[in-house]
């Protein structure tokens, strides 16, 4: 059975079925839905069955497939539509299922010209003839359809592959969901192409292919659409979307097999479709707070042992560039032994001593690289052959084995719990050493057909979902060892619900300034899809920046929720590049760990919403319609604009929506006219677009302080930010356990601001941004002024100009 066989995506041909208007490509057959003929309706579900063709007599029912549909409510604004052809291979499909949360809120009620489900605000009528499905809101107005020909079941006899259903010809069901004019769509995973997903033709198949192709890691099918809905379709299988890419009109759903299940998820804002979506799929875990210091990795490819890697800490250290995290990447182990779990002891002989002066010395945590597959060579290999921990050929039951990566090496079957418990079990071991988190690399070369798992679950659908199994279980191990709020993965391939196992970062990517850009790309079109945290190469991963591209992927990479230097052939320690470099990476690492409180903050709420730390300008400012395009700059939570700087010479164009922006990096006012405008600026590289939102309030570390680590008690010693506040706002002041232990309120008068804090709180001082300002003791005519507060309370008043 070869690799490349084993692994390719292609596994349901062409899933673009028609040609123009009116034909279907040759070999294909489509059974649409055409005439209601039965529905039922209950207190929890409107039923339908509906011909595949027109009945004018009674002779029509004679040969004239059914195709079914249900329509249920599992929570608020979110109605569920359930479609198949032949019910028995539709049930007994054995694809594996996504791990949802369903609790039932729906109401329904028939009137004489449609069969309706209410779910809160959001309501879905069946046509009482024709087929026909209505999506409509509150107010009566249509969210999207599905009108004629718009749900059916197909027959490709194009490809000599047999189907799910062991036919001579692949069987699908379609979908095709109406588009408005304009209507925009975004998400379905981390994409690294055009941000706007319409015109595109997308494919949920993990790959691993960089981040510079349309294959890519984390496939999420779920997508968000500018009218105010979101759509999550419920199979792990291998899921086609065409986005106005065969039907200009219309997105167009193909799964493989008998049936389909999709999610029709009514916001209509899209923070709040987030937020439903992840009470389907799963919320994101809060990540410890010492996750968001910076990560620095030993690369790839290199060379290194215990004098390596000292010398990088030490460096980091002589340079004061506080850092958190130190990386061993794939070499820690033996080469050809991947993965044993075992320190190569030619390099490292005493590695639970090495880790523990290290920890000791340097004050930093550990991570491993990891994966779930087993070396022919690795000590384990016919421990795992033997007890069945290997996914299986279906051809004589042996354990599955491939060279692509490492030679022979089987493939961990998360499917079996004791496959499941005996690879914790070796993890457990590394915990109990001193390492402290896991990047849980790879889980996309899973082969898809002619395998064996131990539950049955048939291997298209497993290909993407395994990814899932994988992370959860290392997940799960670091929970059981380390406790709540205290697991964190670098994981890089993942699908539905993976985000409840953070962090994911992006991949392999260049080293070069369109690899930063799309990069970027990849991570907002993900943090569309509930996934609240995420990271990326600093300075690349393929080949060695130049000097420039690791400084200013530096500005970008530290103003991520998660940063990480890491690379292939060579180290990235800023000193390899040029003298600027520790200047820069040092700048933007105390940045960084200045605004702490308020990034932390901002995990929490993706925690408990799903809404993302690192946000597209459209969560943020969903009216604004250029804001809903852009993918070089993003909001870090709601009070501050970033727009990395992709070119060596520092020219960076931006769109700053309206208002007076305050730059936290040089301390100038930018002024957006209108409804917005594009800035062009030109900076260095210890600089870019670090823009303060109008009418912002944010808690940071006073900056009195300089906190060598991210986990420090922001609640001991801060400083409230203050910006063109017009009437009152309040902020949360957490604690590194992820609970609030203090808030700010700030209050606009006529002549300055109240401020009253609640809560365990230390001293603290407050900043006007952008004003000057006076109080009793004070006066300063400094645009940027600073005033110690004592107590819970402080009153300051403005100048008279």
């Amino acid at each position: 059975m070869s690799e490349h066989f084993s692994f390719d995506r292609h596994v349901d041909g062409d899933t673009k079925f028609s040609r123009g208007r009116w034909e279907l490509k040759a070999g294909v057959k489509i059974l649409w839905a055409t005439e209601n003929v039965k529905t039922v309706v209950d207190t929890e579900s409107v039923y339908s069955v509906f011909s595949s063709r027109p009945i004018n007599h009674r002779g029509d029912i004679l040969n004239n497939a059914i195709i079914t549909t249900k329509l249920t409510s599992p929570a608020d604004d979110i109605v569920k539509l359930e479609t198949y052809h032949n019910k028995s291979a539709y049930k007994h499909a054995k694809e594996p299922r996504f791990e949802l949360t369903s609790q039932s809120s729906s109401l329904t009620s028939t009137d004489a010209a449609a069969y309706q489900i209410q779910s809160n605000r959001l309501q879905a009528q069946v046509k009482e003839k024709q087929f026909g499905i209505n999506f409509t809101n509150e107010f009566g107005r249509l969210v999207t359809q599905l009108g004629p020909r718009s749900i059916g079941y197909v027959e490709d006899s194009r490809f000599e592959k047999p189907g799910l259903t062991g036919h001579k010809f692949n069987d699908y069901m379609t979908c095709q969901l109406q588009l408005a004019v304009g209507e925009r769509l975004y998400g379905l995973g981390e994409r690294y192409g055009p941000f706007v997903k319409n015109g595109q033709h997308v494919e949920m198949w993990n790959e691993d292919g960089g981040t510079s192709s349309d294959v890519t890691y984390k496939n999420v099918p779920f997508y968000l659409s500018s009218k105010g809905y979101g759509i999550f379709v419920d199979s792990t299988s291998n899921v086609n979307f065409e986005l106005q890419s065969e039907r200009t009109s219309r997105v167009n759903i193909t799964v493989q097999g008998q049936g389909m299940r999709i999610y029709i998820i009514y916001g209509p804002d899209f923070k709040h479709i987030l937020t439903k979506y992840a009470s389907l799929t799963g919320f994101p875990a809060l990540p410890p707070a010492w996750t968001f210091g910076l990560w620095l990795t030993t690369s790839f490819l290199t060379d290194y042992d215990y004098d390596t890697v000292s010398s990088f800490l030490q460096g980091m250290k002589d340079r004061d560039i506080p850092l958190n995290t130190f990386h061993f990447d794939c070499f820690w182990m033996k080469g050809f032994q991947w993965c044993d779990f075992k320190f190569d002891p030619v390099y490292f002989p005493d590695a639970k001593k090495m880790l523990s002066d290290l920890k000791s010395k340097f004050d930093i945590k550990i991570c491993v690289w990891i994966n779930s597959y087993i070396a022919q060579e690795s000590d384990l290999f016919d421990e795992a052959d033997t007890n069945g921990y290997f996914i299986k050929k279906t051809e004589d039951g042996a354990s599955y084995q491939c060279d692509l990566w490492q030679g022979g090496m089987g493939i961990v079957d998360f499917t079996n719990p004791q496959a499941c418990e005996w690879y914790k079990s070796k993890l457990a071991y590394l915990i109990d050493m001193g390492v402290d988190s896991f990047k849980t690399d790879f889980g996309e070369r899973i082969p898809s057909r002619d395998v064996h798992y131990h539950d049955g679950s048939n291997p298209v659908g497993m290909h993407n979902f395994y990814t899932y199994l994988y992370n959860k279980c290392v997940f799960e191990v670091l929970e059981q060892k380390l406790g709540a709020n205290q697991a964190c993965l670098f994981a890089r391939s993942t699908t539905a619900g993976g985000q409840k196992f953070p962090v994911h970062w992006g991949g392999d990517c260049e080293s070069t300034f369109e690899a930063m850009a799309e990069s970027l790309r990849g991570g907002l079109s993900l943090s569309l899809c509930g996934f609240g945290y995420w990271s990326h190469d600093i300075g690349g991963f393929e080949g060695s920046p130049d000097p420039a591209v690791y400084k200013r992927w530096c500005a970008f990479g530290l103003l991520s929720s998660h940063s990480r230097l890491h690379g292939s052939h060579s180290y990235r320690v800023p000193w390899n590049f040029d003298d600027e470099a520790s200047v820069v990476l040092r700048k933007f690492t105390k940045l960084k760990l200045s605004l702490m409180p308020y990034i932390y903050g901002l995990a929490i709420e993706a925690h408990q919403h799903a809404i993302p730390v690192m946000r597209p300008m459209l969560l943020e400012f969903p009216e604004d319609k250029i804001a809903q395009t852009c993918d070089t700059q993003f909001m870090l939570g709601d009070a501050l604009l970033v727009s990395p700087v992709f070119t060596e010479n520092g020219e960076v164009s931006y769109y700053l929506p309206k208002g007076e922006w305050y730059s936290l990096i040089d301390g100038k006012i930018r002024h957006s006219e209108g409804k917005g405008e594009w800035i062009d600026e030109v900076h260095d590289f210890t600089s870019l677009p670090l823009l303060v939102r109008p009418n912002s309030v944010f808690v940071s570390a006073d900056t009195r302080s300089d906190h060598a680590k991210p986990d420090y008690d922001y609640a001991k010693s801060f400083m409230v930010n203050i910006y063109e506040v017009c009437s009152h706002k309040t902020v949360d002041i957490p604690s590194v356990s992820g609970e609030v232990v203090a808030q700010v309120t700030v209050r606009a008068t006529d002549t300055g601001y109240d401020i009253t804090t609640s809560g365990t709180i230390g001293d603290f001082t407050i900043r006007v941004l952008g004003r000057q300002l006076k109080n009793s003791n004070f006066t300063d005519k400094l645009q940027n002024s600073i005033i110690d507060a004592s107590g819970s309370s402080a009153s300051i008043q403005f100048l008279s100009d």
